[in-house]
């Protein structure tokens, strides 16, 4: 998201290299820019796609990066640029946290694919994506060589569909979920304002996520944003304000940016250690973990169990959706699949935002990909009734201007709200609390605003509707 949604780092290299097709630029040219595509992974109907644009010799002030695909191959969700798609043209533009690249440098951005067909006609800032004006040599290389992940802390990708794949677990009972916490929007703690407690004084929302505790420079230390001391009073001050007039805290790692404590600490010990110091800073028993970059995901989980056992932690997992129709990404899928096999019990959150999807109305789209996202929890856990189903599972859009261009309204909401009352699903969260004003309708995306007409906390209060 921004920070949770605004992008998010490439999933892991899988364990069978697919197609790589590799934008060479001659020589001479090694000093233009160049753009390289490679496949991070490949699921047989699909595959995740990534480019990485090379400053050159020159530092680069913004970049747009757009190539053809093949009738029958379609985007999906996507992290760290924007998306404008004409046709089988696709544009994907620079963040406006990534858009400065120093002379010798380079930034990256990632998408998923419906579909097997590659980029093709490549441009970067209206030039041949290999750097040489005129005189472009473009190398196709494929492999299929089997490589190994180069540590363990990195996740082995199979390229099988997931979404077919089960996993039988014998924890057949509830998960501990939120409990009261019903309607928990998401708050970029390290921003200064809004607080916690003029949010909750204006508008009786009283629960919150806090986005988001990171490894700070020394490694497997927790921070706020990988910068603020756990003990910072404001946030700390904030959150006991915000207790005493009886509200809660989730306490949310991972997220867009980085360093994430879940790569960063070197055992399920050392990670469980950190989520401790964390929960401890605020008095929170309520975990999530927002995976939008590769994690050791058998590690976490176990790290996770440990946590879950001893204290009775609540835990969430906030997943990448592909598309409306097809649910959250196949990675995503297999962390889930793992964790059921070691009988941790989570609240599964879809992002339901920056996905595919062909229908006319955004809130129809977000609420099929939160159902098909059920779906998929159904192969997970196959022994568990329809409605413990509904009750693990969390849906958190981006209110107003999405980077894909959809704009998720009021009246959006309003419908979510009510689809989630009649399903009694777990959770309703959106990205952001401080963007929840009218701050700046019809401008671009913005962390403080959500580029549309509203009042302010008119979405805080809209969700607190959600009763579950």
């Amino acid at each position: 998201m921004k920070s949770k949604f605004f992008g998010a780092a490439a999933v892991a290299v899988a364990a069978t290299v697919g197609a790589g097709l590799l934008l060479v630029a001659p020589a001479g040219a090694a000093a233009s820019p160049t753009a390289v595509f490679t496949q991070d992974s490949n699921w047989g109907s699909g595959y995740q796609g990534k480019f990485t644009v090379n400053s050159g010799g020159s530092a680069l002030s913004g970049w747009k990066v757009e190539f053809d695909l093949p009738s029958g191959s379609t985007p999906g969700s996507y992290w760290d640029a924007t998306l404008v798609s004409s046709g089988s043209h696709h544009a994907f533009t620079n963040r406006e946290y990534n858009g400065s690249v120093a002379s010798g440098a380079s930034a990256s951005f990632g998408f998923l694919v419906n579909g097997s067909g590659v980029p093709t006609n490549c441009k970067l800032n209206g030039a041949p994506c290999a750097g040489s004006p005129s005189t472009t040599t473009t190398t196709t290389t494929r492999s299929t060589t089997t490589t190994t992940p180069p540590s363990s802390t990195m996740p082995t990708l199979t390229s099988t569909t997931t979404t077919t794949t089960t996993t039988t677990t014998t924890t057949t009972s509830n998960p501990p979920l939120p409990g009261s916490l019903k309607s928990a929007p998401y708050v970029d703690i390290t921003m200064p304002t809004p607080s916690l407690e003029s949010i909750a004084k204006a508008t009786g929302q009283k629960v919150f996520t806090l986005a988001f505790a990171l490894a700070d420079s020394s490694g497997c230390n927790p921070s706020w944003g990988g910068t603020i001391p756990l003990n910072d009073s404001r946030i700390i001050n904030d959150v006991k304000a915000l207790k005493a007039l009886g509200g809660d805290v989730v306490v949310a790692t991972g997220g867009a940016a980085g360093p994430y404590l879940e790569y960063t600490c070197s055992s399920a010990d050392a990670l469980a250690g950190a989520y401790k110091k964390i929960l401890d800073a605020v008095g929170s028993n309520h975990l999530d973990v927002d995976v939008e970059a590769s994690i050791p995901h058998d590690v976490v989980n176990t790290a996770l169990k440990k946590l879950q056992d001893e204290r009775g932690t609540a835990i969430s997992y906030t997943m990448r959706v592909q598309g409306d129709d097809y649910g959250m990404d196949p990675y995503s899928v297999q962390i889930l699949q793992n964790a059921a096999s070691k009988g941790l019990n989570v609240l599964v959150n879809p992002m339901t935002m920056e996905f595919g999807s062909s229908r006319s109305d955004w809130g129809d789209a977000v609420i099929a990909a939160a159902q098909a996202s059920l779906g998929q929890l159904k192969q997970i856990w196959p022994a568990k009734s329809d409605a413990d189903l509904r009750k693990m599972l969390g849906v958190t859009p981006m209110i107003g201007r999405n980077y894909n261009g959809k704009i998720f309204t009021q009246a959006h909401a309003q419908k979510l709200v009510s689809w989630a009352n009649t399903n009694h699903i777990g959770l309703l969260g959106f990205w952001s609390a401080g963007r929840d004003n009218g701050g700046c309708p019809g401008g671009g995306i913005s962390a403080t605003c959500s580029s549309i007409s509203q009042s302010t906390y008119e979405f805080t209060n809209i969700f607190k509707g959600f009763t579950g």
